[in-house]
């Protein structure tokens, strides 16, 4: 990496670190209820999700969370080692005027703003006990926010996918019967819907219907697993990110820059792209935001004080362009 690409992504991480907004139990920049960007595109902004179901809002709506409800995303939870809370992931409708946040141990799905419940995991848990629940892992919303898939990681160490709604199964490791080697991460839908992706911790990729696999980094060496994943508006590629935040471009994907090499406060979780650019953001449990490709900084919550690790960042899915 040249010398200036390294001040410019330091200069990123320090305005993460000195960015100081409010604190609630979620963050809401001043961006009213339901606004999206020019055109009725989604605006470029993005949440942050904690352990605790804290949600984090910059550049766009704050519109509740989980964490408001202390019987929601428990730490410790019976029969599970959750110590920083079960709230892994969540996922934004396509609109950007609501959101979805999943409990990774109960597997309930809590709705915010105009997204809607479709089902949930916990609907056919039935009379199991908790120690033979799936752990729901991570979600995406389709085109027309009428639906979503959900990835689970059952007993057998196998991944699975559930869909709601007008989402619809195209398959998945367990069924198939794929042998994977990481832990899965991160499900991503195609732009119509018809397809998805499923990323592996040692940087496998498994793609299911409409979904075009354009390389993964399973059976090369890492410097740290692979976190977080995130495709782009026309679905003809796709990142991934690793831990130490080294991102892996596929596909028409562009490398827009990574933060490896760079001294991190706290681990990259995640990755979103931006839907009105080519850019994208990363994230770390700490909170810090990098922006890159042209990705707007709309602030962090680096160098705050948290309830839990944040475990993900989300935006609306890329749009195409025009």
């Amino acid at each position: 990496m040249s010398r200036p690409a390294r001040l410019g992504l330091l200069i990123v991480g320090l305005l993460a670190a000195t960015v100081l907004p409010a604190v609630a139990a979620g963050l809401a920049t001043a961006v009213p209820a339901g606004a999206a960007g020019a055109g009725g595109l989604p605006s470029s902004g993005y949440r942050l999700i904690a352990g605790d179901g804290g949600v984090f809002a910059f550049g766009t709506a704050y519109l509740g969370a989980p964490s408001s409800d202390p019987a929601r995303c428990p730490r410790d939870p019976d029969a599970r080692s959750m110590p920083d809370g079960s709230c892994w992931s969540m996922a934004t409708t396509p609109d950007d005027r609501g959101y979805y946040v999943l409990d990774a141990f109960s597997g309930d799905v809590y709705t915010y703003g105009d997204a809607v419940s479709y089902g949930q995991p916990a609907d056919s848990f039935g009379a199991a006990g908790a120690d033979l629940w799936p752990t729901s892992l991570a979600m995406a919303v389709t085109p027309d926010g009428k639906g979503y898939w959900i990835l689970e990681l059952g007993l057998s160490g196998m991944a699975s996918v559930q869909a709601f709604g007008d989402a619809v199964s195209y398959g998945d490791p367990l069924t198939s019967r794929i042998t994977t080697v990481g832990a899965p991460v991160g499900i991503v839908g195609t732009t119509d819907g018809k397809g998805y992706w499923i990323a592996f911790s040692d940087g496998g990729v498994f793609a299911y219907g409409d979904a075009r696999f354009a390389g993964s980094m399973g059976g090369h060496p890492l410097a740290a697993k692979v976190v977080g994943m995130a495709r782009t508006p026309d679905s003809g590629g796709y990142w991934l990110v690793g831990a130490d935040g080294g991102v892996f471009a596929f596909g028409d994907a562009a490398f827009e820059g990574s933060v490896a090499g760079l001294h991190l406060a706290a681990p990259v979780v995640g990755m979103a792209a931006d839907p009105t650019g080519p850019g994208y953001w990363l994230v770390g449990a700490d909170g810090g935001v990098f922006a890159l490709g042209g990705a707007p900084f709309a602030g962090s919550m680096a160098g705050q004080w948290l309830a839990a690790p944040v475990f993900g960042i989300s935006a609306p899915n890329a749009v195409p362009a025009g």
